[in-house]
């Protein structure tokens, strides 16, 4: 079985070398087919394995040995066991429905070979990550996935605000790398191991160890180590305040949208804390701390999303406010239930994403939700699976993203973690919010008068392809296929998932929850089937929260649509704050790019052109000189003057040397 673990990842990095280096040989068809026959190879790899381990079998060992220094040893490693194997279908499921859409999108894009070599390498490192055995390998698909982040982000790198945009998420993502980096050299320095196994099995005595961060502050070890851990998931996942960097990111293409910020590298984090779940489950500190800054997250995140008008930030900042309540339950210790929201997620958000690239084709590349209206009659498809993907999403009964949720909301609430009752509250308020932007976009894109020109757009928009005219369309089938099949897990993986998943034996052995924690127990004993939960839902405070949601953008946006810019006017303070990002890009730009700038200008004054140009090398220069002024003042260049010199020096080297060459005469 090694090598079909090893065609895993190899398979789309075989395809991203081919579009990469030998695009302008292979053409454009041969650049998007063998990048989508290695993302389908490694599918159907994906599925065997995913099968194979459903049947007991697991696999945890070294695949390769390149470094052995001082006994610890540096490997290249698979953990293959049901959390990694169902991420491994999940990312080359979504991966392959991208490749096929990225045809359509990117059709008369001059970079076309370099976006399919990107995206596949992309998966490729998605995939090392989620398979690794050890810390080190965890941290090569880490940071490769930011790498190619950064380069898909900034894929169109004449626009400005792109090059923004990736040099943003680039630095901010180190900024939760040096958390993460730091976490996984204090548990190096305790355990003396790189590997998953070696370091959970030594987890209960580093239980009881302490670190001096200050004097006479005593910390405990494991605290530290997974609050850094999980300051790398924050800047992975978006997690407040690290969460800056994805909604500008919407500047790249919107295959990239749905491939990072849905399905993938944003779900890294996620991945990451339930895989150490044994090490999280012995530190309630940590539990809190994620808890905290999930239900933060989620919440005030979906505020953001009511004021955003253009079409990929409201799918952007939903994205956010999910990761959040994946967080929570993380905090909660329901490990198990945020991974299955995390696959649910990953399909209708992956769908939303790649139905508003369907919207913007139609629009001729015009993004701006109030440049629409009315598309339901002209793109009938994108239509459907967008009302499927957003019930999804708000979590209508038996659609997959109700199960997931509901639960994240039920385990939170039967957590005894002290922050649980706040972060409880928190989360039912974002249901309502949720609901409301999400079915602001809807009914603003699809239904009311249509707001757009048949000769044109209605307003000016954007077109990134060089479009423009005609009215909207219906999108090609090589986009609306990759919908349809992304539209069918939005809606039955929920179901189908939940009992084996949540209250079987699916993650048994491998997610750890310490029996201090009841969340996961708590469900297990109220959960009686599927079909019972969708039953009951709607005698719960989430659903009605959720219709309420839906009802009142219907009333705004559909019934009376003067409201909500009568609202901005009356709460004006409110709505900028919203509007501003509650000002965190500005204190961001003040304080961290500023003082960096005020710092390195005092540098380069002080210490560059100061000490370095100034003190060492001008300061050289004049002493040089000034000795040269000296001794430029007896070459006179005549000879007599010369020869004085000469006679002087003899003179002088006769007086000091005489009384040696004549010594006192001996006493007879």
């Amino acid at each position: 079985m090694k090598l079909l673990y090893s065609l895993v990842p190899l398979a789309p990095l075989l395809g991203a070398i081919v579009a990469g280096l030998f695009g302008r040989y292979v053409g454009r068809a041969g650049a998007h087919w063998a990048t989508i026959s290695g993302v389908a190879a490694s599918l159907l790899a994906s599925l065997l394995v995913l099968s194979d381990v459903l049947s007991g079998n697991t696999f945890n060992g070294p695949v390769y040995t390149w470094a052995e220094v001082a006994g610890l040893r540096f490997e290249v490693g698979f953990l293959i066991d049901s959390l990694s194997a169902t991420m491994m279908v999940v990312i080359t499921s979504v991966s392959l429905a991208v490749h096929v859409y990225t045809i359509g999108y990117m059709r008369d894009d001059p970079g076309y070979q370099r976006f399919f070599s990107y995206i596949s390498l992309f998966t490729f490192a998605m995939l090392m990550l989620v398979m690794s055995n050890n810390f080190l390998q965890l941290f090569f698909g880490w940071e490769a996935v930011g790498l190619v982040s950064y380069l898909l982000i900034g894929f169109w790198y004449t626009r400005p605000t792109a090059i923004v945009a990736n040099l943003k998420a680039f630095l901010v993502n180190r900024v939760g790398d040096f958390g993460f980096i730091l976490g996984i050299g204090l548990l190096l320095s305790a355990t003396g191991s790189l590997d998953y196994a070696a370091t959970f099995a030594a987890a209960p005595e580093l239980a009881g160890k302490t670190i001096t961060l200050l004097p006479d502050q005593d910390w405990p070890l494991l605290a530290v180590a997974c609050i850094c851990l999980f300051i790398g998931a924050m800047g992975k996942s978006a997690q407040f305040p690290l969460h800056v960097w994805l909604p500008d990111s919407m500047e790249g293409p919107t295959p990239i949208s749905a491939l990072i910020h849905a399905a993938t590298m944003v779900t890294a984090g996620i991945f990451m804390v339930a895989r150490m779940s044994p090490l999280f489950e012995l530190s309630d500190i940590a539990l809190s701390f994620v808890l905290i800054i999930g239900a933060i997250t989620a919440l005030f995140m979906g505020f953001l999303g009511i004021v955003q008008n253009d079409i990929k930030r409201v799918v952007a900042y939903s994205t956010l406010s999910q990761l959040g309540y994946m967080t929570v339950a993380l905090g909660a210790s329901a490990y198990s239930v945020a991974f299955f929201h995390l696959m649910t997620h990953a399909f209708f958000k992956a769908l939303l994403f790649l139905a508003a690239g369907s919207v913007i084709i139609g629009m001729h590349h015009d993004q701006d939700i109030r440049n629409m209206g009315g598309l339901w009659r002209k793109m009938p498809i994108t239509w459907a699976v967008s009302l499927l993907g957003s019930l999804a999403l708000i979590g209508a009964p038996f659609f997959s993203g109700f199960y997931s949720k509901d639960m994240i909301i039920e385990a939170v609430g039967a957590s005894n973690l002290a922050a649980a009752s706040v972060a409880y509250g928190m989360l039912l308020l974002g249901v309502f919010v949720t609901a409301f932007y999400s079915f602001r976009m809807f009914f603003l894109v699809f239904h009311g008068k249509p707001r757009w020109a048949a000769g044109g757009h209605a307003h000016g928009g954007h077109d990134d392809h060089g479009h423009h005219g005609g009215a909207p369309h219906e999108s090609p089938w090589v986009v609306t296929l990759p919908l349809i099949a992304l539209a069918v897990p939005s809606v039955v993986l929920g179901a189908v998932a939940i009992g084996p998943m949540l209250f079987g034996e699916y993650f048994k052995g491998v997610i750890a929850v310490d029996p201090s924690h009841p969340a996961m127990a708590s469900l297990a004993s109220q959960f009686h089937g599927a079909f019972a939960l969708g039953l009951h839902s709607i005698q719960t405070l989430p659903f009605w929260l959720a219709l309420a949601g839906v009802g009142t953008a219907a009333y705004f946006y559909l019934v009376n649509p003067a409201i909500p810019a009568r609202l901005s006017v009356q709460f004006s303070a409110i709505h900028r704050l919203l509007d501003q990002k509650y000002f965190m890009d500005r204190f961001n730009e003040f304080v961290f790019a500023g003082g960096a700038r005020l710092i390195g200008g005092q540098l380069w004054k002080r210490a560059d052109q100061g000490l370095i140009d100034g003190f060492l090398v001008n300061g050289s220069a004049r002493v040089v000189a000034a000795i040269a002024s000296i001794m430029r003042i007896g070459q006179t260049g005549y000879l007599y003057h010369y020869a004085i010199a000469m006679i002087l020096g003899v003179a002088l080297m006769l007086w000091w040397f005489a009384p040696v060459m004549n010594p006192a005469p001996m006493v007879k």
